[in-house]
């Protein structure tokens, strides 16, 4: 009985605070978006207000539950719950119902269950239990591989169910293993792959792989320090780069001029390669593997941005980019949120008063756009302080998972914190244009079991395993 109590009183109850003071701001937030003079009464079951009370009570009893089983329970089932919810997405691809273009949900009578949000707990607790076993080395290719599968399973059968945006989510992990020692520069090609992916689409590979040539001749120069030996490598590079568009264009030979260029970059790149071999200079390799990594990888982009990516998706993207202008299209939605959140000013229109929210002018304005009802009614204020709650939030579980002695818990408090901040930053991204939309739910505040549940499941399981971080947690 004393050890029970001890629990409650280790709970870190200021991070339980911000939880309830989230979930409160969110249900009444969804009031404020589906409010109509029919149904006034926020406890009107039949809305969905009324029903996410339901979600909410759910979520507590959820939490409670959590808090009273064992942590050494998470850290043995670890594996288990992982392989659970990797079933489930299979089935679901089965069994599932599709809405909106994504078979992710399973109907069991008027409630729908989405085992994606579920995996994002399961991921983090298998990846802590992986990173947490005895003699585990980050740099070894056996642990690279067995981080890949654990990563990539649950991307790959997300992607399959056509929900971009969930698959997205697990990215994010890469944070934690950066905390766990991941090398910097697998981050920074990371950032290199993302800018690539964009000025392909803004420019074209064209262009992109002219600015990829530039910088690695600026590079170069850097390594080397010898402006007469980049300078060659520049006049090789241009020369072949010249010789093969002009005469492919001579020769009408009806190959594009990018497909020339993609040709001397290969052949360019194999002869700077010998050179740099004979004079054991391997970090110009690695660049020279790089380079060429990317350069392909240029020509992968335009061919899934045409071929494998949904015309909506495709549309979706342009716009995010100013690639392509619809304010009546596909950027209807962002452009309304963008008006409503405007239109709060500085202290916003008052509560159910907003008038985008309230005409319906912002499509799916009680899920993924809950938060332009935030700006329209409480304004650059009201805003402010509900970004400053979440920061609140992830500041917490950030220094909660610095004082774990356990490398589970660890490490499962930073994949808490870093999923939180991806679908903050995504959420509210999207609203305001910075994003694209991806149907990213915004936490605690977004109308929907799944991703309640989900959320408070992450989080008390992480508040669970601080309570007890005392204790030897066995691997």
């Amino acid at each position: 009985m004393a050890r029970r109590n001890n629990i409650w009183i280790s709970l870190d109850w200021m991070t339980i605070g911000i939880y309830l003071i989230l979930v409160f701001l969110g249900w009444i937030s969804i009031y404020a978006a589906v409010y109509n003079d029919e149904h006034s009464s926020i406890l009107d079951m039949s809305q969905r207000y009324g029903k996410q009370l339901i979600w909410i009570a759910a979520a507590l009893v959820i939490g409670f539950t959590l808090i009273i089983i064992d942590s050494k329970f998470y850290v043995f089932f670890a594996y288990a719950f992982y392989g659970i919810t990797i079933l489930l997405l299979i089935a679901v691809l089965i069994f599932g119902t599709k809405v909106k273009g994504a078979t992710s949900w399973f109907q069991v009578g008027g409630i729908a269950i989405q085992p994606a949000e579920f995996v994002k707990f399961t991921t983090a607790l298998a990846l802590a239990k992986y990173l947490s076993t005895y003699n585990f080395k980050m740099h070894k290719f056996k642990s690279y591989l067995t981080i890949g599968l654990i990563l990539l399973m649950p991307v790959v059968l997300i992607f399959l169910q056509n929900d971009t945006g969930s698959a997205l989510v697990i990215s994010v992990f890469l944070l934690v293993l950066f905390r766990e020692g991941l090398s910097g520069s697998i981050l920074f090609i990371g950032l290199v792959i993302a800018l690539v992916f964009i000025f392909t689409l803004v420019l074209s590979p064209l262009h992109t792989i002219i600015i990829l040539s530039i910088a690695v001749l600026v590079l170069h120069y850097f390594m080397r320090q010898k402006p007469i030996e980049t300078l060659k490598v520049a006049g090789i590079f241009s020369s072949l780069a010249t010789a093969f568009i002009f005469g492919g264009s001579l020769f009408k030979t009806g190959i594009p001029p990018v497909q020339w260029l993609l040709y001397a970059t290969i052949i360019s790149s194999l002869i700077f390669a010998v050179f740099a071999f004979r004079q054991h200079l391997y970090n110009l390799l690695l660049v020279l593997a790089i380079y060429l990594g990317l350069t392909f990888f240029t020509f992968s982009v335009d061919y899934v941005f045409n071929n494998i990516l949904e015309s909506h998706q495709q549309s979706r993207i342009n716009e995010l980019f100013g690639i392509e202008s619809d304010p009546l299209g596909v950027g209807y939605n962002v452009n309304q949120s963008k008006i409503a959140i405007g239109s709060g000013g500085l202290t916003g229109k008052g509560f159910l008063n907003g008038t985008q929210t309230k005409f319906d002018f912002v499509p799916e304005q009680s899920t993924d756009f809950i938060f332009c009802t935030v700006g329209e009614e409480w304004g650059y204020i009201g805003t402010t302080l509900v970004i400053g709650l979440f920061l609140l939030l992830l500041l917490r579980l950030i220094y909660l998972a610095e004082r774990q002695r356990s490398t589970f818990s660890r490490v499962y408090g930073y994949g808490v914190a870093c999923i939180i901040f991806f679908h903050l930053a995504i959420n509210v991204g999207m609203t305001i244009g910075l994003a694209p939309v991806i149907g990213i739910p915004l936490p605690f505040f977004s109308y929907g079991g799944s991703s309640l549940w989900s959320f408070t499941i992450l989080l008390f399981i992480f508040l669970r395993l601080d309570a007890s971080r005392a204790e030897k947690l066995s691997h």
